[in-house]
């Protein structure tokens, strides 16, 4: 392949790659509140996801978020750490809590779901200043294909059955209409395929 073919080529799957990704994120999004909706009415939690023929090829499910603890508040939870733990305090220019005491914190936190520390040391349950739990991961969905689903998608897609489900801006135009005898395209037409006819065709001769 010459540099100008390759070039040409990437820029085609460039434009092709940007055009899907964006389509790609607005359906997701779309499957989401869909699912969420559904999910809060009916329970739903999964659905089946079907070629136009109705052939099964995935299997679309909620994934639940997540939360952990985290920082909301340097300066109160600096305080409370000074006052509490004053060890895990490295004092340069400014005072700060030790990053190592920080982090395991805030793991004990997130997998007690809640601010309330209890110190190993004195058994001293606290509530944590400076600190709340909030989502980490927003809830989503994962697609889940069969055996053989991405295979069969891109057979639909060859086979052009999926112009009007996935990026119908990218389906080749469909041929005009024209008439079969005079072979013009202003509509209207009587008949279709090979065999139509325009407006003034159709009328019989006088």
């Amino acid at each position: 392949m010459s540099l100008k073919d390759a070039a040409a080529r990437e820029a085609t799957l460039r434009t092709l790659l940007d055009v899907i990704d964006g389509e790609y994120k607005a359906a997701r999004a779309e499957v989401q509140e869909l699912l969420d909706a559904a999910s809060a009415e009916t329970g739903t939690t999964q659905i089946k996801a079907t070629l136009p023929d109705g052939t099964p090829v995935a299997t679309v499910s909620i994934s639940s978020g997540s939360a952990e603890a985290r920082v909301t508040d340097p300066e109160a939870f600096t305080a409370w750490v000074l006052a509490n733990a004053s060890g895990e305090i490295e004092r340069r220019f400014v005072t700060e809590v030790r990053p190592a005491f920080t982090k395991k914190l805030l793991a004990e936190l997130t997998a007690t779901g809640g601010t309330e520390w209890a110190d190993p040391e004195t058994g001293v349950i606290h509530e944590v200043p400076g600190v709340a739990i909030q989502p980490a991961r927003a809830r989503g969905h994962r697609v889940l294909f069969t055996k053989t689903g991405r295979d069969q998608v891109m057979a639909a897609w060859r086979a052009g059955q999926l112009a009007g489900v996935a990026l119908p801006e990218l389906a080749a135009e469909p041929e005009p209409i024209r008439c079969s005898r005079c072979q013009g395209d202003d509509g209207p037409f009587t008949g279709s395929g090979p065999d139509a006819l325009c407006d003034a065709c159709a009328r019989p001769v006088p």
